[in-house]
């Protein structure tokens, strides 16, 4: 998986997304989703609602992929089984 010219790239066998030749774990999408609700929360005056469901998905996706944490946002393929 060294050359691929596809911007998105998806493995059926393995579940695994990459955009741009970077692994998209869940793990980090739920880490930039959280952060991102923490910031809105932040500036949010009426109807947090939204995104406190948002800062929640983010926590469950970074619960789920815990043990792949060194790795959320190590550049490159990452082919490991």
């Amino acid at each position: 998986m060294s050359t691929h010219a596809h911007l998105i790239h998806y493995d059926a066998d393995r579940r695994r997304l990459w955009i741009a030749g970077q692994r998209c774990h869940h793990g980090a999408t739920g880490a930039l989703l959280t952060a991102a609700a923490t910031v809105g929360l932040l500036a949010a005056r009426l109807r947090p609602t939204g995104l406190l469901a948002l800062a929640a998905t983010g926590c469950v996706l970074m619960a789920d992929d815990w043990h792949d944490r060194p790795i959320w946002f190590e550049r490159g393929w990452q082919n490991q089984p």
